[in-house]
């Protein structure tokens, strides 16, 4: 079953909408894979590349608040096409510079946070735009499709095609990235315009949006559950490369084959996935998910060899992507269009914001404790996250099985 033929009975306005995805997403992965390259092509000091790194993560901490109001406030559509738009500009102007050799850590720099910045505002506007082009039965499907195009562009095409044409000529993946962000704005141009949105003031909005997450039991719970996973991935999977290559002595190519593994897992879950929510329910499905999840890490902390830390990796890949089919539409369904932006943008802001005191605290633990321990670390936690957030996600399955009154 292809991508055409799974959503073939989908509103032709998602159509566009899921080519300009792609577009935008192989775009992102092209551009991934040749601004580290490009940064050590610059300097070897290994504190000047993690300046550029860091660039890209400052906005989703600086800025998600604000733009979460912003996309409140205006049509999400030209939003998503005017960012599009600034991203390619920033591509074409970086493959001028490299072309004439006069790029440096402070234009990269600069680069990664213009680029984090308009993906702030395309991420999130991108959720809060999707229940405007499908019909409310088809979110988890619509989500699911968002999901395998992200894969298949963020780790399948977009970072060997920017590796291979860096080889080339270092100012080729650039004008290639410009090339796709540019294909994607203008068919996001071609989508249905929403008018301005009535909204308070800019830290009145922001205030209501934190406030309504707060009150609702269900989407704190998974809000808290975001923050406390994404840190424990990053507590976890910060040393998997030394984890393969030390204590499993894999090859580099071993290692990428086992990261291919993951993303084969991710992509599998974004095209079955959304026919198991059917099936299950959205939270039954969720359940599962986060059980699997805590069994995945504590036997990846144990593996005996690259086999079993491939599977369970793709296992990984599978369920994390189910993770976030369901509650992406979850907020989608719960939370009312003219606040969905602010909403989202306190997930955004809780997931991206503990990642990298998560990555620290895998390096100390991995010092202290060997290679093995990030993933057993990281397993107790989520197992007791998970029983502190049970009783609230077995009430709200529990009430949706429950027949409406009529």
């Amino acid at each position: 079953m292809t991508l055409t033929d799974a959503g073939s009975h989908l509103p032709t306005r998602y159509w566009r909408f899921r080519w300009a995805t792609g577009f935008a997403t192989v775009g992102d992965g092209v551009f991934a894979a040749a601004v580290p390259l490009l940064a050590v092509a610059v300097t070897r000091d290994p504190r000047l590349v993690s300046v550029v790194s860091a660039a890209t993560y400052v906005p989703w901490l600086l800025l998600s608040l604000p733009v979460g109001a912003l996309v409140d406030r205006h049509d999400r559509a030209g939003l998503l096409w005017r960012a599009q738009v600034v991203q390619a500009a920033v591509a074409g102007v970086v493959a001028v510079l490299a072309a004439l050799g006069h790029v440096g850590v402070p234009a990269l720099a600069i680069t990664a946070f213009a680029l984090g910045t308009c993906g702030v505002v395309i991420g999130n506007a991108a959720q809060a735009l999707l229940p405007d082009l499908v019909a409310r039965s088809q979110l988890h499907q619509a989500n699911g499709h968002q999901q395998a195009i992200n894969t298949i562009g963020l780790q399948f095409a977009g970072p060997p095609i920017g590796s291979l044409l860096f080889a080339v000529a270092a100012a080729l993946p650039y004008g290639l990235a410009a090339g796709f962000f540019a294909l994607a704005a203008a068919l996001l141009a071609t989508l249905p315009r929403g008018g301005p949105r009535q909204s308070p003031p800019m830290g009145r909005a922001i205030a209501d949006g934190l406030r309504m997450l707060a009150r609702h039991r269900l989407l704190r719970t998974l809000a808290i559950l975001l923050g406390v996973n994404n840190f424990c991935g990053q507590l976890a999977n910060a040393t998997l490369v030394l984890l393969a290559t030390q204590t499993l002595a894999l090859s580099p190519r071993g290692y990428g084959l086992l990261l291919a593994a993951a993303a084969l897992g991710s992509l599998l879950g974004a095209l079955v996935n959304a026919r198991l929510v059917e099936r299950l329910g959205a939270l039954p499905a969720l359940l599962a998910a986060l059980v699997t999840n805590v069994a995945v890490f504590a036997g990846i902390g144990l593996s005996p060899n690259a086999y079993v830390l491939g599977a369970l990796l793709a296992v990984n890949g599978f369920v994390t992507t189910l993770w976030n089919i369901v509650t992406v539409g979850l907020r989608q369904e719960s939370v009312p269009s003219e606040m969905l932006g602010r909403v989202n943008s306190v997930y955004r802001m809780l997931g991206w914001g503990l990642m990298p005191l998560g990555a620290l605290a895998g390096g100390l633990v991995a010092h202290a404790l060997g290679l093995r321990a990030p993933y057993l670390v990281a397993a107790a936690l989520r197992g007791v996250a998970l029983l502190a957030a049970a009783p609230a996600l077995i009430r709200a399955a529990a009430a949706a099985r429950r027949p409406e009154p009529r």
